[in-house]
């Protein structure tokens, strides 16, 4: 803001900061989401685009942060590795940085998966037909495991 009367063009601009940072200031978003969450409030988009990046160098606003984040949560919610790549990617975040956050959870996702089985299906005494094993195999798929955790908790 300068004395001779510029503060009038950084006013908004500063507006979207603060409207930036409420949202931030709920939780993680990624570069992608906060855009268009702010647009879909009725910031001019090229104000946002002014904004967004000073946040991000202030570490304010992080997509490895929030790749960290959404990963842990989705994992904690039984999500598997493969749901919680297509929902990073939906949400902005590049493939590298996907696989770093996946990693970071040192997660096994083979004993996840057979946790998620477990509660939902329970110890059986008689083995499910296969009409059952179908319709359970193509529930762990939608949840983003791999086929071969999904065979062998299946089949067993």
């Amino acid at each position: 803001m300068s004395p001779s009367g510029d503060s009038s063009a950084d006013k908004p601009l500063a507006e979207v900061r603060e409207a930036a940072l409420r949202l931030l200031a709920r939780r993680e978003h990624s570069v992608v989401e906060l855009k268009t969450k702010l647009v879909g409030k009725g910031w001019p988009e090229d104000h946002v685009d002014r904004v967004l990046p000073a946040l991000a160098e202030a570490g304010l606003q992080s997509d490895r942060r929030f790749a960290e984040a959404f990963a842990r949560q989705r994992a904690g919610r039984y999500y598997g590795p493969r749901k919680i790549q297509a929902e990073l990617a939906q949400r902005g975040i590049d493939s590298a940085l996907m696989e770093a956050a996946i990693e970071t959870l040192e997660v096994d996702f083979a004993e996840l998966a057979a946790d998620f089985y477990r509660r939902k299906y329970g110890q059986e005494k008689q083995e499910p037909d296969f009409r059952e094993r179908a319709k359970r195999s193509q529930a762990m798929y939608r949840r983003g495991f791999e086929s071969e955790h999904i065979r062998r908790l299946v089949r067993t």
